[in-house]
């Protein structure tokens, strides 16, 4: 088989894997990678130079100084100001939380963006009788929607270097910005005036929350018709025993979820002694009810009143949270991590993709975006709040307080940017400077550096790079792109643009924003040449593209994020997502051509 025929095989079970959500886009990069290396068709310099591209280094670097800037607690103040500044009304808070969002998705990575304003959303949209739904889809479009503005977004940073890859000068910090923030605006505006209206009236909590009865929760979750009572039989196997020990979650797959001693609710904590007649709910599957061997030391009750306030009790709180971004807790099961036993608060529900998840809920691997429905005290509340791989979806949240080494902090990200617009050469050189200088001033370590660091986006990234070598050098690029022209070269620039833009929209939904890229740009950019076309103007194109991650919670990961706690299904966005995409497709096609040459 040619080369050219290896590539395209190569590529198409890559394709297949992403799509069929087989295994992880990082995953995937790496294996391309190595398959091109592996086969002949890169050398083992050329397969790995992913690697030390500068593309590589402005991510670490872009990553580290994020990470600064949130420790130097600036980026928190700035977010909070903005979404107080515009009031408490639905539109004006949805514009003040987009604004925020784009403003601190100019210079961070999004998902970090997005981090900064999510534990705080829940306080805001309380205090302002804002459903929390209608704000958390337009927090994540608004990172989205920011980051198309400057070079410093993974698909822009990857295009950029495909520029000097074909020995054309690649973008500059502020390039974006021209097209970047009229489509910014364009989206919230569409966000404020439309988009809310498509979006689902309330988040799951908060139908709860904001009922007059309690047992809202029980439709909500549709917990209804898996709860039971029971008591606990006096002198039974039970009496005298702590839940923790008690084997109902971990051997017969029963949840407790209240307590009933007498007049009194108890808490629901792993030390919890129940004693001889104590009521118990419990919540089970039709298949997991209460099995004939526990008869003996429980005793099933018919349904009771004392149901609707079970949750209503003085020492007990509903806590919504988040699995957070590159959390350890992901993948892990709750019984992995004796969630229960360290936190002192139990999982009465999951929301995963628009459905609760009501049972058996020990078992079930976490994943990143997961919204969590807790019960708990308040000293469970001061427990959670310890631990970083949750976002607590709180009140209120504690400020950072900035210091003098906050304020320089500051300053480093301030002169690493004004370096960066004038010496745009010099780019990864100026910004991997401004990250050691954060190091430096202790900011935050270099553990914590790394930390900060999504290893998952710079692995796919530098998995991906390789591709565009590959696909110019065995020629797959030049042959695609005269396919392209041949079929669609005499229909103008203005068509072939659109074509390409089209292409790039329709992956981005499906597979990773940068796997899209990495494919399609270089093919544009040998296409344009062929065409006459301004090959810069085209990769922009195709950059802007990649970041309209807004149909499916798929094309981007702080969809993903945010997808639990509003309460949102794959039909949410592609509501929201459909038009929204097609109003920045036609807008991006009319002012590019006005503000860059494409011919």
């Amino acid at each position: 088989m040619s080369q050219i025929g290896l590539t395209f095989l190569f590529l198409g079970i890559a394709a297949l894997l992403l799509l069929g959500n087989i295994l992880r886009a990082d995953i995937v990069a790496l294996m391309l990678m190595l398959a091109l290396g592996l086969s002949g068709i890169l050398s083992p310099q050329e397969a790995f130079s992913g690697f030390s591209r500068s593309a590589v280094v402005i991510m670490f670097s872009a990553f580290t100084l994020a990470e600064g800037l949130r420790h130097s607690g600036l980026t928190e103040r700035m977010g909070l100001f903005i979404i107080k500044l515009f009031g408490k009304g639905e539109k004006r808070l949805i514009f003040g939380v987009m604004t925020a969002s784009a403003t601190l998705s100019l210079f961070m990575n999004n998902i970090a963006a997005a981090s900064l304003l999510f534990p705080s959303l829940s306080g805001v949209a309380r205090r302002s009788k804002v459903s929390l739904s209608k704000l958390l889809m337009p927090l994540a479009f608004g990172t989205i929607l920011g980051g198309m503005a400057t070079l410093l977004t993974t698909t822009n940073i990857i295009v950029s270097g495909l520029l000097r890859d074909a020995k054309l000068p690649g973008f500059t910090l502020t390039d974006f910005a021209p097209i970047g923030l009229p489509l910014a605006f364009a989206g919230i505006l569409f966000m404020i005036f439309w988009g809310r209206r498509l979006l689902p009236n309330q988040s799951p909590a908060q139908r709860h929350e904001e009922s007059d009865e309690s047992d809202d929760l029980l439709n909500t979750y549709q917990l209804a018709e898996r709860l039971v009572r029971a008591e606990v039989r006096k002198d039974g196997g039970l009496d005298g025993v702590t839940l923790e020990k008690s084997g109902l979650r971990e051997k017969y797959h029963l949840n407790v979820i209240a307590i009933q001693r007498g007049r009194f609710t108890l808490p629901i904590e792993a030390k919890t002694i129940l004693h001889g007649e104590d009521i118990l709910l419990i919540m089970a599957r039709p298949e997991d009810s209460i099995p004939v061997s526990l008869m003996d030391i429980l005793i099933i009750l018919p349904s009771g009143e004392w149901q609707q306030d079970y949750l209503s009790t003085p020492n007990m709180k509903l806590i919504e949270a988040a699995i957070a971004p590159r959390s350890h807790l992901a993948h892990q099961t709750l019984k992995d991590i004796r969630f229960e036993q360290k936190f002192n608060a139990r999982v009465l529900a999951v929301w995963r993709s628009g459905r609760s998840i009501r049972t058996r809920l020990a078992d079930l691997p976490l994943e990143f975006g997961d919204g969590l429905l807790l019960q708990g005290t308040e000293k469970s509340l001061i427990l959670l709040r310890t631990e970083p791989g949750l976002i607590l979806l709180a009140e209120s949240v504690p400020s950072i307080r900035m210091t003098l080494r906050g304020w320089f902090a500051a300053l480093i990200m301030a002169v690493t940017l004004i370096l960066a617009v004038i010496f745009p050469d010099n780019i990864a050189e100026i910004m991997l400077s401004g990250a050691v200088a954060m190091v430096l001033i202790r900011t935050l370590n270099m553990d914590q550096a790394y930390r900060s660091v999504d290893w998952r986006s710079l692995f796919l990234v530098a998995g991906m790079l390789p591709v565009g070598v590959a696909l110019n050098k065995t020629g797959a690029s030049a042959m695609l792109a005269d396919g392209i022209l041949l079929s669609f070269g005499g229909a103008g620039h203005l068509v072939l643009l659109t074509g390409f833009v089209f292409l790039t929209v329709v992956l981005t939904q499906v597979v990773n924003g940068a796997a899209a890229v990495t494919v399609v740009a270089p093919i544009a950019i040998i296409a344009a040449q062929q065409a006459g076309m301004e090959p810069r103007s085209m990769a922009m194109a195709v950059a802007l593209a990649s970041s309209m991650a807004f149909m499916s919670p798929l094309g981007h990961s702080v969809n993903v994020m945010v997808m639990g706690a509003g309460g949102y299904t794959f039909r949410d966005y592609a509501r929201v997502g459909i038009p929204l995409t097609i109003l920045l497709v036609i807008i991006l096609l009319i002012i590019l051509p006005l503000i860059t040459p494409i011919g």
